[in-house]
């Protein structure tokens, strides 16, 4: 049974094109869900999923987060960065794998897992950015996902190989995976400036900052950046809106 009327069932709610015409969305879908809990039932939110439509172009994606393509897209898994963990980095201080699946074709689309979580679109322009615990989701192969390894960690306080995170770096555009909505980020812009955060709340790291990690009384370790650029924090973090 073929249906014509799929599109009214969601609204792209984010777009953006990249340079060789390949389309970045985010859809909604525009009936909400019910769950199991009473406040699933009477909850808001609504299931969100990544659209991408290929246009001789190729894409880098968090390995296990595809859910259907269509057309002549080849995938291939590429290494992102050396790891001591049996191709995944996640046991030493981040939720990303060390490979991602490339997928790469003249033309077709791509459907990534749907999820109540949050997405948010970002075009780097010969950049680099560093993210928290299981942020990086997928991006155009135009942009090299690596592991940033900080060695300015105060002895005890985190594995021996120092505190590692995703890295994005070149220009391109990239979409990033949340608990909380865009709107309840605070980004701190630095201009030669210091921010000192006690947790593990730092989201995105952007620009010329250096992180220096030592003890803390509360969450196990202070973190301190310097430098100008941005900084991304997550306040509602261990608080996630309803169905999440």
């Amino acid at each position: 049974m073929f249906n014509p009327n799929f599109s009214n069932a969601v609204k792209v709610i984010d777009q953006s094109i990249s340079k060789n015409g390949t389309v970045f969305e985010i859809i909604e879908y525009i009936k909400p869900r019910k769950g199991h809990t009473l406040e699933e039932k009477f909850g808001s939110e609504k299931l969100r999923q990544v659209r991408i439509k290929m246009n001789d172009s190729g894409v880098l994606v968090q390995p296990g987060d595809l859910q259907c393509m269509k057309g002549p897209i080849r995938i291939d898994v590429q290494q992102n960065a050396p790891s001591p963990s049996k191709g995944f980095f996640k046991n030493v201080g981040t939720g990303e794998a060390s490979f991602t699946s490339r997928y790469s074709g003249k033309h077709g689309e791509i459907y990534l897992d749907p999820s109540y979580k949050y997405f948010y679109m970002l075009e780097l322009s010969d950049e680099t950015l560093i993210l928290g615990d299981g942020m990086f989701y997928c991006c155009e192969d135009s942009i090299e996902v690596s592991v940033h390894v900080n060695k300015d960690v105060a002895v005890g306080v985190l594995t021996a190989d120092g505190f590692r995170q995703p890295k994005l770096s070149g220009s391109g555009i990239a979409i990033l995976e949340s608990y909380i909505p865009f709107d309840e980020v605070l980004i701190y812009e630095l201009n030669n400036d210091t921010l000192k955060v006690d947790g593990n709340l730092a989201m995105v790291i952007r620009g010329a900052i250096e992180v220096k990690i030592e003890k803390s009384k509360k969450e196990g370790y202070l973190k301190t950046f310097t430098g100008s650029g941005e900084v991304w924090l997550a306040l509602t973090k261990k608080h996630p809106p309803i169905n999440i």
